[in-house]
């Protein structure tokens, strides 16, 4: 039998959706949604279930943004063949992208055992979100806002890219949350801070997605789940892109700091009473 049925791969596929891109958490609200369904958080084809769903974000993204990204990688593919178009702003872009992924696949493959035992807590999640929302706040209140997309440069890809470890060894910190406080500190606007998570997200989120693919078939997650769960975040992230786009544009962090601190209090009172 599947870990996961088709009824909670709806619902997980749609929390994954509504959750990946926004500064809230996606795992520690796929965690806090499992343990209300009373799903192991640490069962190893629900892990693996969690990270294959992404694709689907993922995939919003591509599609959301499929006329930049043919630009970027363009670019990309001209710069290698001509040295003439390597001064472009896109070609370094994509390289910059690149080059920000390493840290996090690097870590991500060291601490597996770690990321996947006592970090999967649902205190550490918990935790993480009341943190992460401090320094959310903070990154808000500190940036000056006054550089755009074409204002980025290699150091700001390297450090919001790294940035998305936090997320990583922190389930509950966010990587949406972690990259955007990062590019606000470096004084990105919050659409250009915004805008750059998502680039950033595409070759982590999807690498995670494709290498736990075969372990979560593996561990007894059937196809039919995985693919359900899947296109419900697609369609879901897609409109959830396109939200929160234009909500940063006008307005500050401060709705997503307030709503994290309550989650996070929430659960540490569900966990303190034995619910979860």
């Amino acid at each position: 039998m599947s870990a996961i049925s088709v009824g909670q791969a709806v619902v997980l596929g749609a929390v994954e959706g509504v959750t990946e891109f926004l500064p809230v958490s996606s795992t520690g609200h796929l965690k806090i949604t499992e343990g209300l369904m009373g799903i192991p958080v640490d069962d190893n084809a629900v892990v693996g279930f969690s990270a294959v769903i992404q694709v689907g974000a993922i995939a919003a993204v591509l599609v959301y943004f499929f006329k930049d990204i043919v630009r970027i990688v363009s670019a990309w593919f001209r710069g290698l063949r001509d040295p003439g178009e390597r001064y472009h702003h896109d070609y370094r872009f994509a390289w910059w992208v690149i080059c920000a992924t390493i840290p996090i696949v690097a870590v991500g493959l060291a601490a597996k055992p770690l990321i996947e035992g006592p970090l999967a807590s649902l205190w550490v999640v918990a935790g993480s979100l009341i943190v992460g929302s401090g320094v959310m706040w903070a990154a808000d209140q500190m940036g000056r806002h006054k550089r755009g997309e074409d204002d980025t440069s290699f150091k700001d890809a390297m450090l919001v890219g790294s940035s998305q470890i936090l997320a990583l060894l922190f389930p509950g910190f966010s990587r949406s949350g972690a990259t955007m406080s990062t590019a606000l500190i470096l004084d990105l606007d919050r659409v250009a801070a915004t805008r750059l998570s998502f680039f950033l997200g595409i070759p982590a989120l999807t690498g995670a997605g494709l290498y736990e693919l075969k372990d979560a078939l593996g561990s007894g997650t059937g196809a039919l789940p995985l693919a359900v769960g899947t296109t419900v975040s697609f369609l879901v992230a897609y409109a959830s892109i396109a939200w929160l786009l234009r909500f940063v544009a006008k307005h500050s962090f401060n709705a997503f700091v307030i709503y994290r601190i309550i989650v996070g209090l929430l659960l540490f009172g569900l966990l303190g009473a034995g619910v979860l």
